[in-house]
């Protein structure tokens, strides 16, 4: 059950007192044991709010929640495939800030910064400092935007583009709400799952009054992640007319079991929230060990499809370098 002295405080104090220290962790949780297999890293270290930890089980080291942000001796085990830029998203950067993989659509990095290390995260070896975007990089984003008619929606990432303040977001939207040619903004974020407060009525009203559609993809990879202060955030979300959809990714012993999957697709749409991808994880250096197999992924996908309506499966995906756009993973090589 949440803390409702941590949830209380607004959004910005619970991002300035996440949890930084893997000792402070593990005391909390009462698994001071684990202390021999944790490793400190001296890049992308331990970072999780108190929000998203009172949500684990206390005393259980396998818990779906610890396992994604604890660091673990295993990541420092090189392993063939498994590259710092899996994405080569570095080859698609054409100007400061702005990814241009997808035809229709571009990306933009708004911030390097995020409320939570998820240990199996794609970018965390991304050179943010070369691509954070500086008021005069602005006018080129814009500039390439117009210059690229085909281009109709803007994908606000990062980092988490809800990490940023408001006055710093909303300065985003008007830019882009003036490019006539945009349709669509997209927020990709997990702010909402790990500190539900960040979804405040001043953010909500203004997202709302958008001249373009909004839609909010958030980043949720199993149902102890929601608990019923998180649906109703999520819930208000989806009153103030934002599209809520879910991206999750396929981590090994986390949520790789068709009760795991079953559970997060059924918990994301009593909260309002539609599964969107289920990704197979991408092969970044250090994240081996959470890779559950394609073999395995097509044939929880059938499992799936017997358990589950049509509208509540994800689509199951990979993402690969230099292809302009996401990869169906071929189910039928499980029959």
């Amino acid at each position: 059950m949440i803390n409702h002295l941590i949830t209380q405080k607004n959004w910005q104090t619970q991002l300035s007192e996440a949890i930084i220290s893997v000792d402070e962790l593990l005391s909390i949780l009462k698994l001071e044991s684990l202390r021999a297999q944790v490793y400190l890293p001296t890049h992308f270290e331990l970072r999780v709010p108190r929000a998203f930890v009172s949500k684990m089980t206390i005393g259980d080291s396998d818990d779906p929640l610890l396992k994604q942000v604890l660091p673990d001796q295993q990541e420092q085990i090189a392993v063939t495939g498994y590259v710092s830029d899996p994405l080569a998203e570095n080859e698609h950067n054409p100007t400061k800030g702005l990814l241009h993989k997808y035809q229709s659509r571009v990306l933009l990095t708004i911030t390097g910064a995020c409320a939570i290390h998820c240990r199996y995260c794609f970018r965390q070896h991304f050179d943010y400092s070369a691509n954070m975007p500086t008021a005069s990089a602005q006018a080129d984003i814009v500039n390439y935007i117009t210059a690229n008619p085909e281009i109709n929606e803007v994908i606000l990432s990062g980092g988490d583009p809800l990490n940023v303040t408001n006055r710093r977001l909303f300065a985003w939207f008007d830019i882009l709400e003036a490019i006539p040619q945009l349709t669509t903004i997209r927020l990709h974020t997990r702010l909402p799952v790990v500190i539900p407060a960040r979804l405040e009525d001043s953010l909500l009203d203004r997202l709302a009054q958008s001249r373009c559609h909004v839609v909010m993809v958030i980043h949720c990879n199993h149902a102890n992640e929601i608990d019923t202060l998180t649906a109703e955030y999520l819930q208000r979300a989806r009153v103030a007319g934002i599209t809520l959809l879910n991206q999750a990714v396929l981590l090994k012993g986390i949520n790789d079991s068709v009760a795991a999957q079953v559970a997060l697709s059924q918990r994301l749409f009593a909260a309002g929230v539609l599964p969107y991808y289920l990704h197979v994880l991408d092969k970044v250096s250090g994240a081996a060990h959470f890779d559950s197999d394609e073999q395995r992924a097509t044939e929880l996908y059938w499992q799936l499809l017997a358990e589950l309506p049509g509208y509540l499966i994800p689509k199951l995906v990979r993402e690969l370098p230099n292809r302009p756009f996401k990869v169906p993973i071929d189910i039928y090589k499980a029959i």
